[in-house]
């Protein structure tokens, strides 16, 4: 009954079309009535308490990089950088965005960020070029889940704090998947343009290869310095994260000179907008957070997986398919929000390492950006493109189901995950 009543309103006030934060807010309060435990002063301490977090003031500043990267021409050079290198191949436009898409998500963090930049810069070239507009839309849009899974990565971070997981450790451990994920759609699209009679265009000089090297130097420093900080102890993803701001507003006034002062306001403001959206969500949740650990739900939920808990990777399916379905109705923020704190108990009473279940478990919330009917980085793809829902829809069918098969290619074989995981965090 605790389990319908949660669930149930939460659904109710979705369907009712009213914001996921406030729906978790309402959730919240039906839960306290139903267990009799309604209190106002309750509920505002655990929504401050929720945003009150060191580690969730990466979310802020990784936001704000990312707003400074795509106006300060960061995003740009590296899209350069990658056609001088892949641009004359057949399909090359398709390696381009996979590539650039590896690239930015090691600067941003943000799955939309990077679809809306991929979209801005490299579609009206995939569509004069000759390729198919729903087919390359699909690909942005399923390149731009890389975004929540190569580090640094908000997605990372919010499970990191609601799981009490290290994030750096999350953050090193997603590397090697990020980089699989890259890869099948690498395949996945040499695979569907073998037949296109596309004209590349001719192969860029080593000078050429040399200056796009040079003029994407600046951008391509931040991942480095990011990864090899967070490696070597030098800082902590949040401090990594202002690092990423001040380097990208440096880059971006001083070196590039792209941003002015005056431009500054207006991406902070955006920024902050933006952050306010995710700050909240996370507040709402942790009202829900609260009453789940209350009414004892995750031991319930255990009783029900319990015919899985002798097999960690039948129990890793179960598990992967449910948040697979949960996907394709929610966004990923709330999903992390909201299962996190039901499925940890699970997954610690299964024995199953919390760094490789919360590599996964980002990974498949990711992917549910590209699923429908919600799928926010398809709607993002849609606007920026200017091409219908059901296109873009239509066009990232092949290539999502790339990304899945490789999300049950690491369910089947962990050491995929932990192996480069333990290398990289020594």
């Amino acid at each position: 009954m605790t389990i319908a009543v949660f669930v149930g309103s939460l659904l109710l006030a979705m369907a009712m079309g009213i914001p996921i934060a406030f729906s978790l807010l309402a959730s919240g309060v039906a839960l306290m009535w139903h267990l009799d435990l309604f209190d106002a002063q309750i509920l505002t301490q655990n929504v401050i308490g929720g945003a009150d977090s060191f580690p969730l003031l990466a979310v802020p500043f990784f936001m704000l990089a990312g707003e400074i990267m795509n106006v300060g021409g960061l995003s740009k050079r590296i899209v350069d950088f990658a056609l001088a290198l892949v641009g004359h191949v057949k399909g090359g436009l398709g390696y381009v965005t996979i590539m650039a898409g590896c690239l930015l998500s090691a600067l941003s963090g943000s799955a939309v960020a990077d679809a809306a930049a991929l979209t801005a810069l490299l579609l009206p070239m995939m569509v004069r070029a000759g390729h198919d507009k729903p087919r390359a839309a699909g690909l942005i849009a399923a390149t731009g889940v890389i975004g929540p899974v190569i580090p640094p990565s908000i997605g990372l971070v919010i499970f990191g704090v609601a799981a009490n997981v290290s994030i750096s450790k999350l953050f090193l451990a997603a590397i090697v998947p990020g980089l699989l994920i890259g890869g099948a759609l690498w395949i996945t699209w040499a695979w569907l343009v073998r037949r296109e009679k596309i004209v590349p265009p001719p192969r860029k000089s080593s000078a050429e290869i040399a200056a796009a090297f040079r003029n994407a130097l600046w951008a391509l420093m931040l991942p480095v310095i990011i990864l090899v900080g967070l490696r070597m102890g030098v800082f902590t993803p949040t401090e990594a994260a202002v690092v990423a701001a001040v380097y990208a507003l440096f880059v971006s006034t001083v070196i590039y000179r792209e941003i002015t002062w005056k431009d500054l306001y207006a991406i902070f403001v955006s920024a902050a907008k933006t952050s306010a959206i995710v700050m909240f969500l996370i507040a709402a949740a942790m009202v829900s957070a609260w009453l789940i650990t209350v009414a004892d739900l995750p031991s319930k939920i255990v009783g029900m997986l319990e015919p899985f808990m002798g097999n960690q990777m039948l129990l890793m399916i179960a598990i992967m398919v449910l948040v697979m379905v949960v996907g394709t109705a929610m966004d990923m923020t709330p999903t992390i929000l909201i299962l996190t704190p039901v499925l940890m108990p699970v997954v610690k009473a299964a024995g199953i390492d919390p760094v490789y279940f919360g590599v996964l478990f980002i990974i498949n919330n990711s992917i549910g950006l590209v699923t429908p009917p919600v799928g926010t980085v398809l709607n993002v793809v849609a606007g920026v493109g200017k091409i219908s829902m059901d296109d873009v829809t239509r066009g990232v069918v092949p290539f999502m189901l790339a990304e899945f098969a490789i999300l049950f290619v690491m369910v089947a074989f962990p050491q995929l995950v932990i192996v480069p995981a333990r290398w990289f965090g020594g």
